[in-house]
């Protein structure tokens, strides 16, 4: 098998930056290959696949050196948007990469983009949404759709094209635990298929269940740092009640109410209203019913849309900065913190949106998706500070796929299904409870402490 992807001693710098975001780097895929990048977050796995897929350098005035080749031929050679026809992208973000208002429309402006004739789009339309499941999201406004089934679109938009490589930035974050499992199987039959090349970001390798033939690590993982314990707090005082809280049609009346120090987690599958219900909490989306207290600090699933100023430090300074300082630091983000917000890594984003709710001083604080894009460190860290922020009184409910995550935190479950709630549950009730998680698509955790997860080479 050739060489489809091959580079020598490159290294990157953004042109505003006094350091590389890496140097040096030496990295060959073959063709078949199913490869997976690893690495600790802000180490520049997405810079490297907006490399292969030639973002980069030219769209973000990037200074690269070294050798960069693809199919053999130096990759500053291709024409604009030449290369996009053989390498496609779904990227970390799904709304990213979006410019139409539904599935079909994104799925044509996809194909007119690369010249495909007109009397053939609709029949390679029909064959990708047939091939993704998507059949019945043809006519969907893509903005309308949750996180996950925003994924698959993305994913379908890529495959569409009948790419020869095709680039993954972390295609599982948004995706609860069963679906993860049948894109992974339809990953693998695409591959089976075709001479498909594969190459994703992922910091969950597990959950690929042996899929890769490699995995290739770009920078040594941080130290994990010690866990810090749970204090129950002995108290009946409720820190967050809502009574027949509706968003119709997408939420039913739902009642709920948490303790004072909780933290609670929020599951269930892809499109049953989880982000909805927590929008509708903050007040963001219109509804029915009574929710106290008023004033809940938010992580939406996309950080950016919190950011209102021009670095990571003054982020966490803007709602009140109560340690500001230890914060940055705790979430590995101090060697960021005169960076621009909108320029680090999507797992720095999002640790920046979560450090600024932190530093709020509000009583509760939801969370969505909060744990997508972190690698082992800072996933210990974040767990160590709700945690710590839960033992001095704040009460949290998170919204989460990762179920190992949920069994290490959460002091209860609450369940989504179809816009109707259910729960409070203990999470080993749930973990026993096959039917619950049949119909929540939801898999018991498979392992506990993260020192339990290491890093995994497949060969």
């Amino acid at each position: 098998m050739y060489k489809v992807i091959s580079l020598q001693d490159v290294s990157f710098r953004f042109p505003d930056d006094v350091d590389p975001v890496f140097e040096q780097l030496n990295f060959e895929v073959r063709a078949g290959e199913r490869v997976v990048i690893t690495g600790p977050s802000g180490c520049g796995k997405s810079t490297l696949l907006y490399l292969l897929n030639r973002l980069y350098p030219e769209n973000c005035d990037g200074i690269t050196s070294g050798q960069i080749k693809l199919f053999e031929k130096a990759a500053s050679d291709y024409a604009p948007g030449e290369i996009n026809q053989r390498i496609a992208t779904v990227f970390q973000d799904p709304d990213s990469q979006f410019c139409m208002q539904t599935v079909e429309e994104e799925l044509a402006f996809t194909l007119e983009n690369v010249g495909v004739p007109s009397d053939k789009i609709n029949d390679r339309i029909e064959k990708v949404l047939q091939e993704t499941g998507l059949e019945l999201f043809k006519g969907s406004v893509i903005q309308t759709l949750s996180g996950g089934q925003k994924q698959r679109v993305a994913t379908a938009c890529a495959w569409v094209l009948e790419p020869e490589i095709l680039l993954l930035d972390e295609p599982l974050t948004h995706l609860d635990p069963v679906t993860a499992q049948e894109f992974v199987a339809w990953l693998r039959g695409l591959h089976e298929s075709r001479d498909l090349t594969v190459i994703a970001i992922d910091h969950q390798v597990a959950l690929w269940d042996g899929f890769f033939d490699r995995e290739w690590q770009m920078v040594a993982s941080k130290p994990v740092e010690q866990v810090i314990g749970r204090v129950p707090l002995e108290t009946d005082q409720i820190a967050l009640t809502a009574k027949d809280l509706t968003v119709e049609p997408i939420v039913s009346p739902a009642t709920f109410s948490l303790k004072k120090g909780e933290i609670a987690v929020l599951a269930g599958p892809n499109g049953s209203g989880k982000s909805t219900l927590l929008k509708a909490l903050c007040g963001l989306k219109s509804t029915g019913g009574q929710v106290e207290p008023k004033r809940i600090g938010y992580v939406p699933q996309s950080p950016e849309f919190l950011f209102l100023t021009k670095s990571v430090r003054e982020e966490l300074l803007f709602g009140g900065g109560h340690g500001a300082d230890d914060i940055l630091k705790r979430l590995y983000l101090d060697e960021v913190s005169e960076s621009n917000p909108f320029a680090v890594s999507h797992g720095q984003k999002r640790r920046t949106a979560i450090g600024a709710m932190l530093c709020d001083g509000r009583p509760v604080i939801v969370m969505d998706e909060p744990t997508a894009g972190q690698d082992q460190a800072a996933l210990r860290e974040l767990e160590n500070l709700i945690t710590a922020r839960a033992n001095e009184g704040i009460t949290f409910l998170i919204v989460t796929h990762d179920m190992n995550f949920a069994d290490r935190v959460a002091d209860s479950l609450l369940l989504l299904h179809k816009g109707s709630l259910s729960g409070p549950f203990s999470p080993t009730t749930v973990w026993q409870d096959q039917e619950l998680l049949k119909q929540h698509r939801l898999c018991p955790p498979f392992g506990g402490d993260l020192h339990d997860q290491p890093y995994e080479s497949f060969g």
